[in-house]
Order: C-alpha cells, then sequence, then structure tokens
C-alpha cells in the first residue's frame, strides 16, 4: 500500500507521496461543451484538465474558471463528497501520478469541520467519500485507483509535523523536548484562519480556534464590484498583479485580532509558533512583529500541512512494521 497525503484547500489542493508532490489550484468549472479553435492574430490559450466523473465533466486547476461555468463552494460541506472536491481530487491524483497499488490516505481538514456534534459525522462523510475504487477520464484517457484506507485529522496537526518531523518522518532529540511544551500553530488559508496548540501531544482545547478571515477576505475587499470570480482574483495574487496596499492594512487587522481574541499574552508560553497557508506569506511581517523569535515559518508555506501529514504517514508506518516485527 502506498502512503499519499491530502490537503483538499480551499485555494489549492496539495498532495504528498514518495513521488513527489503535486499543488493544484482549486479551481471548478463546469465543461459547457466545444471551445473555440485558433483564431489568426490570437495567442492559443492551454485548456485546462479535463475530468469526467458520474456526476459530469469539469475543468479543475489553473484558468479552470475561464473556460467553463465556475463553481464556487466554500462551505464545510464540499469535503465530504461534492462533485466539485471528487473532480479536483482526481484531477489532483492525475497531475501526481496515478499509483498501481491501493492508496492509503491521508487528509486533513478544516479545525471547524471536526469540531462540535457533527464531527464525527463529517469524518465518517469523508471516509465514505474518499474510501473505494474510482474511476474517471482525464482529458480522453481512462484512469482508476483505489483508495484502500482513510486517515483523518486536521490541516494544523499536519502544519505540527511538517515541524516536528524530518523528511524520513523522525523526530529529533530537540524537537522532542520542544513536543512536551506547547507548540502553537497558526494555518492562514483562503478560507479560514485556524489556531492550534499542542502540549505532549494533545491539545490544549482553550486555544483551538477557526474563523472565516482567511485570505477570502482580502480578495473580497479587492472585487467590491463583483467582476472576479474568487479563484480568478486569487491567480492575479499569485501573479502579484494586485494593489494590495489599501485592503492588506484592513484584513491584518481582522486576522491579528482575531489572534490576539483567541491566545491574548498566553502565546508567550508556547516554545514556538508556526504559520502556514498561502496567508503566511502575506502576513510574515506582522506576525514576526507580534511573536518575534517565537514565530516558525517552514520552507513552502503552502505544501507544509500535506508534507507534514506525509511525514506523519511515515512515522506510523514505521511503527506498524515494528509492531510486526514485535510479533
Amino acid at each position: 500500500m502506498v502512503t499519499i497525503a491530502l490537503d483538499p484547500g480551499y485555494s489549492s489542493i496539495k498532495l504528498v507521496g514518495v513521488k513527489g508532490s503535486e499543488t493544484m489550484q482549486s479551481a471548478v468549472s463546469i465543461c459547457q461543451g466545444d471551445s473555440v479553435g485558433h483564431m489568426a492574430g490570437l495567442r492559443r490559450s492551454r485548456r485546462p484538465l479535463k475530468i469526467g466523473i458520474s456526476a459530469g465533466t469539469f475543468y479543475v486547476g489553473d484558468s479552470a474558471h475561464g473556460w467553463g461555468r465556475p463553481i464556487e463552494n466554500l462551505d464545510l460541506d464540499r469535503l465530504s463528497g461534492s462533485p466539485e472536491m471528487d473532480a479536483l481530487f482526481l484531477g489532483a491524483l492525475s497531475q501526481y501520478g496515478v499509483p498501481e497499488e491501493p492508496i492509503r490516505l491521508i487528509v486533513g481538514l478544516p479545525i471547524a469541520s471536526l469540531m462540535g456534534e457533527q464531527a464525527t459525522a463529517t469524518q465518517r462523510q469523508v471516509r465514505r467519500f474518499l474510501k473505494g475504487a474510482h474511476r474517471w477520464q482525464e482529458n480522453d484517457t481512462n484512469r482508476e485507483a483505489e483508495v484502500e484506507d482513510v486517515q483523518v485529522t486536521s490541516q494544523p496537526v499536519g502544519a505540527m509535523f511538517d515541524y516536528l518531523l524530518d523528511n524520513e518522518g523522525h523526530m529529533s532529540p530537540a524537537k522532542r523536548q520542544v513536543f512536551r511544551e506547547e507548540i502553537g500553530v497558526c494555518c492562514i488559508g483562503l478560507n479560514t484562519v485556524e489556531l492550534l496548540v499542542v502540549q505532549a501531544g494533545a491539545p490544549v482545547h482553550r486555544f483551538l480556534g477557526g474563523r472565516a478571515v482567511g485570505v477570502r477576505r482580502l480578495l473580497e475587499l479587492l472585487n467590491g464590484n463583483g467582476l472576479y470570480s474568487l479563484a480568478e482574483l486569487d491567480a492575479q495574487l499569485r501573479s502579484r498583479s494586485l494593489d494590495l496596499t489599501t485592503a492588506q492594512p484592513i484584513w491584518q487587522r481582522e486576522v491579528m485580532g482575531f489572534l490576539e481574541h483567541q491566545w491574548g499574552t498566553a502565546y508567550r508560553r508556547f516554545a514556538c509558533i508556526v504559520t502556514v497557508g498561502g496567508g503566511a506569506m502575506l502576513l510574515r511581517d506582522a506576525m514576526l512583529a507580534k511573536f518575534r523569535e517565537k514565530a516558525f515559518f517552514p520552507e513552502d508555506p503552502v505544501l507544509a500541512t500535506a508534507r507534514g501529514l506525509y511525514k506523519y504517514g511515515l512515522m506510523k508506518a514505521r511503527r506498524r512494521e515494528s509492531r510486526g516485527q514485535d510479533r
């Protein structure tokens, strides 16, 4: 069985496994028939990946919203079996490289989806959605994959393990000491900002929280006339073609206000504060000004959650092997 980590983010979907990593913009649109052929005087545009599933045919990834009717669903139900999530997952798997072996998926979900009375039901729905045989068309090629096992945790847990573990899933003595103390995690994604504090492997519940004040709020401030989809604005943000002079300070105050409300001055007792997600790059200066030497920014903070989930999977697999040898 081959292990693959999945971070189904609202801005980009990420996969990490033995083959490396795949990051694809979480843009989905409904395919609406034939596209326009080449016209003299115009540059030929590159068609996005087309994914055919039982629910229909979709474009996914970069420029998907320029080719079909955009679908933008940012509620939590999207993660537990919607057609657009199915198309995104299978599109990312196509880009990553479809394994011949059965797959063990380790999935990171937003904290909000794992809190409250519906947490158990949500995890069950996600497992039911992802587990089993998958068959789809990637452009004109038939694909199939078998997901044999699905493990669900939160996205901040993945970020924490990216900080604690090396690329082989080992924890050094120095990191093991940090693990005994309190570790803060701040994930600044497209839809939400999520906070987690862990001490000796257990969450400190008073510091848990998530709020829908992610990069989406910044993009909404920039899209007052509603001319663009969020995915189109997100693409412009990535290409650095947006003027953030006015909007970013407003959004920054909202995010930092949430951090102040949730953690107050208690962050001073944390050993470190791991900050990940696309928003981590935008708010790096503000986070450093507040948390100073406690702030830790991993290499490629967008991929960090999926990378950490994969490292965690390596650690778990080694423990299973060890138990098997001990019998």
